[in-house]
């Protein structure tokens, strides 16, 4: 070795230093202004090739996501459960979203992939479906995700003793283990958007198995939670009272998907207000459904078509006027409802004619623009027999059984006292007063709408939004069946020939067939005047302009902007493109 060092210390010396001296020869005949635009020249030439290198290198290189950075977010409202099984809060689901994966997944175009699963197979009679385990799928703690853990999750979910308000996606099913990573579904008669059900994270049986069901709500798993996606919990800060105020994800560099981000930080306020400040304070970089303007105006907005419709429901059995289709329509054309999005929604919403969103699950249905005719509407009433009263409410006489009776155009309209809400039914009832109607208007706090009105349908209108899934699935909105509870067809709405195709959507495996036979159902909904649909709102996400690869799609929930989240990055880097599998903009799509 110290030959090999000696035998180029000499041939640098014989080589090198000849060459040297000979500049230094003639640098020193140089005058001195000659010496200055000769060094002049060189810091020049030295910065020209220095450029030109670099122009070459981004010329021959590609820019592609890397790994690192933290990205903070303000959350509202503290999480009880960070638990697929008993998730309830937007809070909880956001978390669970990204610390628990389950045998499928969501992503934003409304597909699904395998997730846990390695593969699928589903029966000919469309009855069974079995999944394969990943052999490399583990657990935060390292310990494998068996078809065990996913018997447990499931039948966790059945427990009525646990109340998960996922129970009854899986009733009728039976789930059994074939072996340590195979796991078999059965399901009594055929479903097609039986799939989505497979998104459930997927709990370790070893750490909850000694948790009985009357202690599982209140077990400290639920906010410390061990699951198996694509960031773990890495750290929690709590208030004295041991409430958690801010939780730390970091990315988990051993599975199949990578993150991009290395830490998620979530921070935890009581309220839209205290999330706004600490928005404009920077205190974090993005929240999601906060009001847009003011300071808020230089971070990057993302919106989304959120799965959500907002609209007036009618109980014909509570009050017998919305058994008239002439009210009905009349009512329906006399709101303005683009009032409603430009007034209360800000912009951030789309008039809506039927029960199923704008662009959901890459659908194109489209929206229409409020006619607003008052005069319209009235005509529609006289036509229909209704007159003027004394008072100026709208009056007709009826014929009951061999009696004529006067009914007056007087009704209440329910809803949540919730902002958004409140205003938007104070915005219909003013309509419909200028109609000739006598409108009493009722709020309730969220709880007491379910269980005090909704649930035992004592209302008499009820302005109230719906959430529809990706798979399009109406049945439970508008099936007849479903018009007492648990059922959720707040209407009361029955067609026997709605119920056939309502059925035949449930069974329809062809996504493009899917999308005709709900319209067709939209349809006859939307013909007989079964609701009066108002608006979808958008999905409204703030985030630094930094934050790249974000695609949100179609909003069913706000933990749905996460389902791409593992694409996220904040860093980039330059490679060759012979090393380089995915280009930046394939994350942006």
């Amino acid at each position: 070795m110290q030959s090999i060092r000696a035998f180029v210390r000499a041939l640098l010396k014989r080589r090198v230093n000849p060459i040297i001296q000979a500049l230094e020869k003639r640098v020193r005949i140089l005058t001195p202004s000659d010496r200055l635009i000769a060094g002049v020249l060189a810091i020049m030439m030295v910065f020209s090739v220095g450029a030109l290198l670099a122009s070459i290198s981004l010329a021959l290189t590609e820019e592609v996501p890397a790994y690192g950075g933290s990205y903070t977010e303000g959350l509202i409202g503290s999480p009880r459960f960070i638990n697929p099984v008993l998730a309830i809060s937007d809070t909880d689901r956001d978390l669970t979203t990204l610390v628990y994966s389950g045998l499928m997944r969501s992503n934003p175009d409304g597909s699904l992939t395998p997730d846990l699963a390695e593969s699928y197979s589903i029966s000919n009679d469309k009855r069974t479906y079995t999944f394969v385990i990943k052999s490399s799928a583990r657990f935060h703690d390292n310990k494998p995700v068996t078809a065990d853990d996913v018997v447990y999750t499931i039948r966790s979910t059945e427990n009525p003793n646990i109340k998960s308000p996922r129970r009854a996606d899986w009733e009728g099913v039976s789930v059994s283990a074939l072996d340590e990573r195979t796991v078999s579904f059965t399901l009594k008669s055929p479903y097609a958007p039986f799939l989505e059900n497979m998104t459930l994270g997927i709990l370790p049986k070893h750490v909850w198995q000694e948790v009985s069901p009357e202690e599982f709500p209140f077990s400290t798993r639920n906010t410390d939670p061990i699951g198996s996606g694509p960031y773990r919990v890495a750290n929690v800060k709590r208030n004295s009272s041991g409430i958690p105020i801010e939780y730390t994800l970091t990315a988990v560099t051993s599975g199949t998907r990578i993150p991009y981000i290395k830490n998620f930080i979530f921070k935890i306020y009581t309220n839209a207000e205290t999330l706004k400040d600490a928005l404009s304070q920077n205190k974090v970089q993005g929240a999601h459904s906060i009001d847009t303007t003011g300071s808020l105006s230089s971070f990057a907005l993302h919106e989304a078509v959120f799965g959500r419709i907002f609209g007036v429901f009618f109980n014909q059995s509570q009050n017998k006027i919305f058994a008239d289709a002439s009210v009905r329509r009349a009512l329906d054309r006399a709101v303005d409802k683009e009032s409603i999005i430009s007034r209360v929604l800000r912009g951030h919403g789309a008039v809506i004619d039927g029960p199923v969103p704008p662009r959901t699950a890459g659908t194109e249905i489209a929206t229409t623009t409020s006619e607003v005719a008052i005069e319209a509407a009235r005509q529609i009433l006289t036509d229909g027999g209704w007159k003027p009263g004394d008072d100026g409410v709208l009056v007709k006489t009826i014929t009951v059984g061999k009696k004529k009776e006067s009914v007056r155009l007087a009704f209440s309209l329910s809803t949540s006292n919730v902002t958004e809400l409140k205003q938007a039914a104070e915005m219909v009832a003013d309509d419909w007063r200028r109609l000739g109607a006598e409108v009493d208007l009722k709020f309730f706090d969220q709880n007491d709408l379910n269980l005090s009105v909704i649930r035992p349908r004592t209302y008499d209108a009820l302005l109230f939004g719906l959430v529809i899934g990706r798979d399009l699935d109406l049945f439970a909105f508008w099936h007849s069946s479903q018009r007492n509870d648990p059922g959720l067809n707040i209407a009361l709405y029955a067609n026997s020939a709605t119920d056939k195709k309502l059925e035949t959507l449930r069974t329809t495996d062809d996504f493009l067939s899917r999308i005709d036979k709900a319209q067709e159902i939209a349809t006859d909904i939307r013909n007989e005047t079964a609701a009066i649909f108002l608006y979808t709102p958008y999905f409204v996400y703030r985030t630094p302009a930094d934050l790249s690869g974000i695609h949100l799609g179609t909003i069913s929930t706000p933990s749905d902007r996460f389902l791409s989240a593992d694409r996220w990055y904040l860093k980039t880097e330059r490679v060759w493109p012979i090393f380089n599998t995915k280009k930046v903009e394939e994350y942006t799509k």
